[in-house]
């Protein structure tokens, strides 16, 4: 009889144990997920600091492509608010596929304004333009750094949390899902925004303001 208490007691102290690690490596695998949404809420809040003043540098030269322009200030519009309504909660599946959405439409008019841009010999030309537009070009590779890692987290975190018997402790405990992260218009046909300023474009009409 005491024999079998004992092991009784043995058993349930190493399922205790057991429990318990299962519940401290589904929190580890949720804070990485959340870690590595943070690393892209950086980048993403710095292309959108960035955009005010690649539109301003650019508008002036570029009155004839307001349609452009405007498309770029409203995609930011909307971006910025879905990056708001997330608020650094990968697990909101909602907001987390309205900011996919949002950021793919930004990314999309970003690298549309900068293809007209090389029409544009003069603009070209200005120092804050090239600065403007690398250090955009070095924001954007950070993004998809970052969101392959995020990915990544994500991955194993979902994995881990439907296995047996993770999945009881992840259902009791209320470990959510969290989205995977798609930044592209159209992932099928968008490619990376990249920026090369040749001079073999053709040439387009003067500099002026745009208008209001």
């Amino acid at each position: 009889m005491i024999i079998f208490i004992v092991v009784l007691v043995v058993l349930v102290v190493l399922v205790g144990f057991f429990l318990v690690a299962t519940y401290n490596r589904l929190v580890k695998f949720r804070e990485r997920v959340r870690n590595a949404f943070a690393q892209i809420d950086v980048q993403l809040e710095r292309r959108h600091d960035l955009i005010p003043n690649l539109v301003e540098t650019v508008k002036g030269y570029m009155s004839h492509e307001r349609e452009t322009l405007e498309a770029v200030v409203d995609a930011r519009a909307a971006a910025t608010q879905a990056r708001i309504e997330v608020s650094g909660d990968p697990e909101n599946l909602e907001a987390m596929a309205r900011l996919a959405s949002s950021e793919g439409a930004l990314g999309g008019a970003l690298g549309r304004l900068l293809a007209v841009a090389e029409a544009y010999p003069d603009l070209k030309a200005n120092q804050n333009m090239a600065q403007l537009t690398e250090e955009l070009t070095t924001t954007e590779n950070k993004i998809a750094f970052a969101r392959q890692n995020y990915n990544d987290q994500v991955n194993g975190y979902q994995t881990y949390k439907t296995t047996f018997p993770p999945v009881l402790l992840a259902n009791t405990f209320g470990f959510k899902d969290s989205a995977y992260l798609d930044l592209d218009e159209k992932p099928e046909k968008r490619d990376n925004i990249q920026v090369s300023f040749d001079d073999t474009s053709p040439q387009p009409p003067r500099p002026g303001d745009l208008s209001d």
